[in-house]
């Protein structure tokens, strides 16, 4: 039965693909809600921010162990759990009556089931195919989480603007019910370690560092230096569990986490690039968000459409990548989506006034999309590429820490980059339209208050002299921070030329 499935059913793939979308849209569709969160939960804005990080958080820190745990539960078995326990959170969340009761639901039971649930999407499809289907199959469920993820603000708004945020959680629910009733199309997978081998020492060592590194990540716009210390402080505690578990290997012991992986240089350098990658998409997406709702004035539902191009060029791109690499390389592809998705940088770092219009970043943001899509499509399957069998799982945990890195650092990094952006703006505004006050430290800072407490662009254009500033102020600020993102682009592009490259078995 299950040589048939490998053989010639999707439907495996489909089922792990729509947990691998879930995922991803719990941390970007409720971005958009929080107004409304504040209102029918009677609770304050910091709160449900910190509700929103601690989701990012526990998934990211458990992922790990959820790793290793499949060898132990079976993969399958470890991500139907996930799946109920994602369940029983999704509900929970749906009918929260106070930010108590969205905490446990949301950031806590459906954090840790993430954690559960992703890795093993990745490794039932590395296990359920091969060759070229195994390409598609990686290809689809890493694509789902970035489509996921990019649109979580339209889905976001159409559910606040139309509906009810509840209703976002009870869509995930019927998705969920969907994965249980399929269940027995995913092929079964046999335990290879036992209980009394899990490593629960480098677990706790593992899970404190991780929190403290992803806490001070996400922590970094509100206070630099003690975000700093923190991260530090992480870093330096998974150092000393990359310590922990080589010691562990070498005394005969089932490590947590095989660190020889990282001697595997495309999952090493491929690990880096997911992290780059949707560090500049989830920070890019929320600074022109940012951009659409405060200086453009849109709301949720219109800036979920005015980001729309950029889905939808990473949906088509990736679905022509694995058929593209029966001609093109693996590495070749990255390599062209790398050069496409600077260009949609550059394109868009010309884009934004104050009287700009969605349809103006609309094909900046379409060609930045069909960069990653030829990226997000190809990375997965190549940093896995020479991964043995019985090491899979690890290095699937390794694959999805790095994608959960790379968003909770895209927020948090591209967000210090535009403030310095604005800052530079500012002081260039001030010489360009009120030489008399350059050079004035104290002016330029009123005049950046100004702007970050601008209720409406409306309210300037009487003024033509304000007006011109604050039009500097916004071209070169988010220019600013679409330039940095074309660099880091170009690092990626760098990155990719240092991996080796994969031949697909034809099947």
């Amino acid at each position: 039965m299950n040589e048939t499935i490998k053989e010639h059913s999707w439907i495996p793939l489909i089922v792990v693909a729509f947990a691998s979308f879930i995922i991803a849209l719990d941390s970007t569709f409720m971005n958009v809600s929080i107004t409304q969160l504040v209102d029918d939960l009677h609770t304050n804005v910091n709160t449900i921010q910190m509700i929103m990080t601690f989701y990012t958080l526990f998934t990211a820190a458990f992922m790990l162990l959820s790793a290793k745990l499949q060898d132990i539960v079976g993969k399958k078995k470890l991500f139907l759990i996930g799946a109920v326990l994602y369940g029983i959170g999704t509900s929970i969340a749906a009918i929260s009556s106070s930010d108590t009761m969205l905490f446990i639901g949301w950031a806590v039971i459906e954090g840790i089931a993430g954690a559960l649930m992703l890795p093993a999407t990745v490794s039932i499809v590395s296990g359920t195919y091969s060759g070229e289907r195994r390409t598609a199959g990686l290809a689809i469920v890493g694509v789902m989480g970035a489509v996921a993820s990019a649109v979580g603000p339209l889905f976001g708004g159409v559910m606040t603007t139309f509906l009810s945020w509840r209703y976002g959680f009870a869509c995930e629910l019927i998705i969920i019910a969907f994965i249980l009733i399929m269940q027995k199309k995913i092929p079964d997978f046999v335990p290879t370690e036992s209980k009394s081998e899990l490593d629960i020492t480098g677990a706790i060592i593992s899970f404190i560092g991780l929190v403290l590194l992803i806490l001070g990540i996400l922590s970094l716009s509100k206070d630099t230096n003690t975000s700093i210390a923190v991260i530090i402080v992480g870093m330096i505690i998974l150092a000393a569990f990359a310590w922990f578990e080589s010691r562990r290997k070498r005394n005969g012991k089932i490590p947590l986490l095989d660190i020889d992986l990282f001697k595997d240089r495309n999952l090493r350098v491929g690990t880096i690039i997911l992290i780059l990658c949707y560090l500049v998409m989830g920070g890019g997406l929320f600074v022109v968000s940012l951009y659409l709702q405060s200086v453009l004035e849109l709301n949720a539902f219109d800036t979920g459409l005015a980001t729309l191009p950029l889905t939808v060029g990473l949906l088509i791109f990736s679905m022509l990548a694995p058929a593209l690499t029966e001609k093109i390389s693996h590495k070749k592809l990255m390599a062209i989506g790398s050069i496409i998705a600077i260009i949609g940088c550059l394109i868009l770092s010309h884009q934004f006034r104050l009287d700009t219009t969605p349809l103006d970043i609309l094909p900046g943001m379409f060609i930045l999309g069909a960069g990653f899509g030829f990226i997000m499509a190809l990375i997965v399957d190549i940093a896995l590429a020479n991964i043995p069998d019985e090491s899979q799982n690890n290095a699937s945990g390794i694959t999805s820490i790095g994608e959960s890195l790379g968003e909770s650092m895209g927020t948090a990094i591209i967000g210090i980059i535009l403030v310095l952006g604005i800052m530079g703006g500012v002081s260039d505004a001030v010489d360009m339209y009120i030489p008399e006050h350059s050079g004035d430290e104290a002016f330029e800072l009123e005049v950046y208050d100004y702007f970050q407490n601008m209720d409406s662009v409306d309210t300037v254009k009487e003024n033509s002299t304000v007006e011109n500033i604050l039009d500097t102020i916004t071209q070169e600020s988010m220019g600013f921070v679409m330039i940095v993102t074309a660099i880091v682009m170009a690092i990626v592009f760098v990155l990719i030329l240092r991996l080796k490259d994969m031949k697909i078995e034809k099947q």
